[in-house]
């Protein structure tokens, strides 16, 4: 349990008023056993610190027992004074652990600690966007973690932060480049188009893009731009919801299709002010490379080559014709992608306040360089802000939440991980004996070359929020909710004679620069009116409100080429040609209604309502508004009477929702009659050209939901379950229809009768495996089997689809050729003639589909606690197929795995591979091209890996009000996998993988 989701809701607040009334002198009347006296007793302060054994507990309340009337919370410190008679207890409780009777016996000083106590898990509050629920009063589904999750993980990223730790959630990295993107899915694929399937992002109650930050035409940080996320310092997070299913997400419409994630940043605790700091410095590497050949096996593969295709060796083969040295190897893959990136980050937080005002602010500064060589790196700075007010009467509150961070990049253009897949193990040294690129008489190309192109992005982000709430009477409250965003980059990507050999001549009026600047400008006003009420044995809550949000993006993409000098690449006038790529502006309008009724009778039975009007600019007039809304149930049945005095049972719940969502991600204007300008002039003027037709049927996508789940609890918790069954299908696909190319257009956007289903199960449990007064020991596991399926698409067969998606297999296939083997008289790869016609040609003989989703995926973390000592560590493991590295023709002048030297070389060979050849057989190449996309290259990439393991301790300090921690991070550690192309959770080929991070650090309170 986090003591930071209960002052969250304010529910402490509200409930203890720190009275700071000196408790009266009293006389007690006692008879002795000797004789009967008269003695009196004078009430005299108490103080001390509560603790959980190795950290102070702020939010601690602390009662009198005999007048359960004055109390007393603690400071951020853990420190509490009260005034108390010597023969007086205090009651000490707290959400989370065991309640504590504390007899006072005449002391003045006490120092209390808490135990955990598992049977309080239904009492923490979740985060469920427009208001909070009760953990055991939840109908929907919402995963969560909290800070004590995130801050045990050296990421830079949220989404990093939340892998392997939740169910139903599917999250990879696309590149261990810093600043890199995020794949994340929510129950997985919805929509036809991938860019549609992102989730909504709620940072503080204000919706943030998900569309990636710069253009993909500039970016080196391949394969996807910059995550919108990197601008978020996790450090800063105090938790993180996921809103998965129609009863949590249809009050957001049609911005939840494809689920809700709610980042909470940390906010000001009462209590004397404290700062902290913590700085964490590390390193790191690549996790695992391929297993390639060395020299004498590629020359023997070169050698083969030419044996079987009856060649001698040519003036330009010059690993094999003695002008390279056939003694020399180097593990390209170590030398240019095997250097360690140092890490630097750094954070000081300063938060405290009165019972009434609290605040905290907080600055970072993350750095890190690159495992490429050279000097690249990626920085970013921020600066977080909350101050929170609540009047002396507790009717009116204020929180106001700000966020600012830059990030700089600096990455080579291009990614050098493509380049180990062509270089021979026997190539020449990268540089001269002087320190100059080595092109070694103009004999290969030095893949350092490229160094020379850079890509640099700025980007500068504010998140701003604020939140007014006012008790209008007893339960009627008004509050509204007022956001702010401001995001602007600028990229350039340069492409400099430099990266040519110099023995071409190459001046500056070759250079080329790409440069890119965009800006995104957000706000949002939501007002709201609540309303709670006990109505006879049950409790009714009402919640309308109103959403206003309008988005203007702006993008500016030029290049430059011929420049007098490659030190004026940079300035874009200095350039001979100017091409502007795109100058665009485009403004989104947002505008909703909502509500949401929930009714709890005797706290067992509890229904909730949800529905929303929802209106986009994105569609034309008549088709901009569209309802949403579920319904949500929950049975708690361990709150029966036959259930009330169970000894093992101590929480069942059965709940279901059903509900639809909408999803307008489709970009703006794409229902209009769009022009742009073309690059013909007529009589000096540019003129325009029809870009889109118009379609005023074009509409939203629908998702509907069905869940169903069953959670339970064993033993006061200490084994907490929850199983859930989901089925979403979205209908009514917003795509490009193709046209017959008479109209002057290959396609229009409307919408498909085309219906895509996600189902699956999702697991849970919760084990407090042992629990002792200085030990402690809990585990989490989650697990999910998902599935996706394409139900029905009219007319397939004749569309442009057809050699993308089959009916009634998931989005996410491959199209493939069927492998027979290698036929031993030939030595080339046989496929099957599915259509007999006697020519293996695509279409119509790729007809194995391959599925590249996850079967089943999860994790298993467990959390240790000894004294000072603390452990915890997280397990990911994924059930998988992914596609083999591909390195070119086996016996060209590239490298190749080890497994490829079980290749055909006589009649009467049985082997796994064909025949080696230099490029020349046709028959061969064509062979190797189809193996390419044939079933081949599909292979088990399941793994289990170490994602997160940190330790920390607490110093014992004899300071008053300070301590020190200690911590040991990593991520990545390590992987078991039968996969041997490298990074198995990896599925993009030809970049960087994840990274495998260590860093220690040191965090000062005081």
């Amino acid at each position: 349990m986090n003591y930071f989701s209960f002052f969250k809701d304010g529910r402490a607040l509200y409930c203890l008023l720190f009275t700071g009334i000196l408790l009266s002198f009293s006389t007690v009347y006692s008879r002795n056993f000797r004789n009967t006296k008269m003695l009196s007793y004078q009430s005299h302060q108490v103080q001390g610190i509560v603790s959980d054994g190795t950290s102070p507990l702020p939010g601690v309340t602390i009662v009198l027992k005999s007048t359960k009337n004055s109390a007393v919370i603690t400071d951020f410190n853990g420190h509490y004074s009260i005034q108390a008679s010597p023969r007086d207890t205090l009651i000490v409780s707290f959400i989370g652990f065991k309640t504590k009777l504390v007899p006072v016996n005449d002391r003045a000083k006490i120092d209390i600690k808490l135990e955990y106590d598992a049977t309080t898990l239904q009492e923490v509050r979740v985060n469920a966007g427009y208001y909070s629920v009760k953990e055991s009063d939840r109908t929907g589904s919402i995963a969560r973690i909290t800070s004590k999750d995130i801050e045990t993980q050296p990421v830079t990223n949220v989404l990093a932060a939340m892998q392997g730790r939740m169910a139903g959630v599917s999250i990879t990295q696309t590149t261990g480049v810093g600043g890199g993107g995020f794949d994340i899915k929510i129950r997985g694929q919805n929509s036809l188009r991938s860019a549609a399937n992102a989730p909504m992002y709620i940072i503080d109650g204000v919706p943030y893009s998900s569309s990636p930050i710069g253009s993909g035409q500039t970016s080196s940080i391949f394969p996807t731009s910059t995550s919108p996320l990197n601008s978020i310092n996790p450090d800063n997070i105090e938790s993180i919801e996921v809103l998965k299913d129609a009863d949590a997400t249809s009050i957001y419409g049609s911005r939840g299709a494809n689920g809700v994630v709610l980042i909470s940043t940390k906010k000001g605790k009462s209590g004397k002010t404290r700062f902290t700091i913590t700085s964490c410095t590390g390193t790191g590497t690549v996790t695992r490379f391929l297993k390639l050949m060395n020299t004498e096996q590629y020359l023997a593969m070169r050698k083969q080559a030419f044996v079987n295709d009856g060649k001698q060796y040519g003036s330009t083969d010059y690993d094999v014709n003695g002008t390279w040295d056939q003694n020399r190897y180097t593990d390209w893959q170590q030398e240019l992608l095997g250097g360690t990136s140092k890490i630097y980050d750094n954070q000081m937080t300063v938060s405290g306040g009165s019972k009434n005002t609290q605040f905290l602010l907080s600055g970072t500064y993350h750095s890190e360089s690159t495992v490429f060589p050279g000097h690249f790196g990626y920085n970013r700075g921020g600066l977080q802000v909350n101050i929170n007010h609540r009047s002396e009467d507790n009717r009116f509150q204020m929180i106001f939440t700000g966020g600012y961070s830059v990030q700089k990049n600096n990455q080579p253009a291009s990614d050098l991980t493509n380049a180990t897949r062509f270089l021979a193990p026997n190539a020449p040294a990268l540089y001269n004996a002087d320190g100059s690129l080595n092109w070694e008489n103009q004999t290969w190309e030095n893949p350092l070359r490229n160094l020379n192109a850079k890509y640099e992005s700025k980007t500068k982000d504010l998140i701003a929020n604020a939140k007014f709430s006012y008790e209008l009477s007893e339960g009627l409250s008004i509050k509204s909710n007022f956001g702010f965003t401001d995001l602007g980059t600028q990229e350039t990507r340069t492409a400099p004679s430099t990266i040519f050999n110099p023995a071409y001549n190459f001046t500056s009026q070759r250079s080329v620069l790409y440069q890119n600047q965009t800006s995104r400008t957000s706000w949002i006003i939501e007002p709201q009116l609540t309303w709670e009420k006990e109505l006879g044995k049950g409790k009714i809550n009402l919640l309308a409100g109103t959403t206003f949000q309008n988005q203007t993006t702006a993008a500016l993409y030029q290049s430059g080429s011929g420049f007098s000098s490659n030190s004026l690449i940079y300035n874009l006038a200095a350039a001979k040609v100017i091409t502007i790529q795109l100058d665009d502006e485009t403004q989104y309008k947002y505008q909703a209604i909502f509500g949401r009724l929930n009714y709890n009778w005797q706290d067992r039975y509890i229904l909730n309502l949800t529905a929303r009007r929802d209106g986009s600019s994105r569609f034309g007039p008549g088709r901009q508004f569209a309802n949403f809304g579920a319904a949500g149930f929950a049975w708690l049945f361990t709150n029966e009477n036959f259930f009330k005095n169970s000894s093992w049972l101590s929480f069942g719940k059965l709940r279901g929702s059903y509900g639809t969502t909408g999803n307008d991600q489709i970009g703006d204007y794409q229902f209009f009659d769009t022009y742009g300008t073309t690059s013909v002039n007529y009589d000096g003027v540019t003129g325009i050209s029809p870009s889109r037709l118009y379609n005023a049927d074009f509409g939203w996508e629908i998702n509907k939901k069905l869940e169903f789940a069953f959670e339970t609890g064993f033993f006061r918790d200490r084994i907490f379950t929850t199983a859930a069954w989901y089925q979403n299908r979205s209908s009514n696909q917003l795509v490009g229809i193709p046209l017959p190319g008479t109209t002057g257009f290959s396609s229009i956007q409307a919408n498909l009768n085309a219906v895509v289903e996600n189902r699956g199960l999702e697991f849970t449990l919760r084990t407090v495996n042992l629990k002792k007064a200085d030990i402690q020991w809990i585990t989490n596991f989650n697990l999910t089997f998902a599935k996706n399926k394409l139900l029905s698409f009219p007319g397939l067969e004749g569309s442009t689809y057809s050699q993308q998606y089959r009916i009634g297999e998931p989005l996410n296939i491959l199209l493939l050729y069927r492998l027979k083997g290698v036929n031993a008289q030939t030595g080339i790869y046989d496929f099957e003639d599915v259509n007999n016609d006697g020519v293996i040609s695509s279409p119509y003989d790729r007809q194995y589909t391959a599925d590249l989703n996850p079967k089943y995926f999860g994790g298993i973390q467990n959390q240790l606690t000894y004294k000072g000592w603390n452990l915890d560590f997280l397990f990911q493991f994924t059930k998988q197929q992914n596609r083999i590295f591909p390195m070119g023709t086996p016996g060209m002048m590239s490298n190749q795995q080890t497994r490829l030297i079980d290749s055909w070389q006589t009649i009467g060979n049985q082997t796994a591979y064909q025949m080696y050849t230099t490029g020349t057989d046709r028959n061969v190449v064509n062979a190797n091209n189809n193996y390419l996309l044939s079933n081949a290259i599909i292979t088990d990439a399941s793994f289990i890996r170490l994602k997160n393991i940190a330790l920390s301790y607490t110093v014992p300090l004899n300071l008053k009000d300070t301590s020190c921690k200690v911590m040991l991070q990593a991520q990545n550690l390590l992987t078991f996998t039968k996969y041997q192309d490298g990074d198995p959770e990896f599925s993009t080929i030809g970049y960087l993988p994840p990274l495998k991070v260590v860093t220690a650090a040191v965090q000062l309170t005081f």
